[in-house]
């Protein structure tokens, strides 16, 4: 008897994208992106700070960082959640095209009650007549709930990086 296939895969996952335009050059944007004096800078949602340990910009590369909750509504949320107040990321750059484009997947591994799996992210760059047009599309998380909070997170995270741009 054949082997079931079907049952062997896993099946696509909905994307989600955000879309940002920035009255910035892309080079602005990618420095943003792709440095840790950047990414510490903007990365994390409101309530957060972030701390770079290892950032390798290439394909194969390591980009680790531990998210720390500072204010008071996400540490009294990750408490009654049963979950730390700092967790360690830990992602692998699977696309780099400078200015244009980075791709990284990411394990979710702080889900309690849910194994470990795995997201990917993609971030493109150009440019419009309006500026620097940048678009992020994530895998949509194992259910509606945590993908909610998983955009709402983003939105926070990109706003944050808004204010250090000027929007359009």
């Amino acid at each position: 008897m054949a082997p079931n296939l079907a049952a062997q895969t896993q099946p696509a996952r909905r994307k989600v994208s955000i879309e940002r335009t920035f009255n910035a050059s892309i080079e602005e944007i990618w420095k943003l992106w792709t440095t840790t004096d950047g990414i510490e800078s903007w990365w994390g949602p409101d309530g957060f700070e972030v701390k770079v340990r290892k950032l390798d910009l290439r394909p194969g590369g390591e980009f680790l960082y531990a998210m720390t909750a500072i204010a008071p509504e996400q540490v009294e949320f990750l408490k009654k959640a049963g979950m730390p107040l700092t967790t360690e990321t830990r992602a692998r750059y699977t696309e780099v095209v400078p200015l244009k484009r980075i791709a990284f997947a990411q394990l979710a591994d702080f889900i309690p009650g849910v194994a470990a799996y795995e997201v990917a992210t993609a971030v493109e760059f150009d440019t419009t007549p309006r500026g620097a047009r940048m678009v992020l599309t994530l895998d949509a998380m194992h259910d509606e709930s945590w993908t909610k909070m998983a955009v709402m997170g983003w939105e926070s995270q990109l706003d944050k990086l808004m204010k250090l741009l000027k929007p359009v």
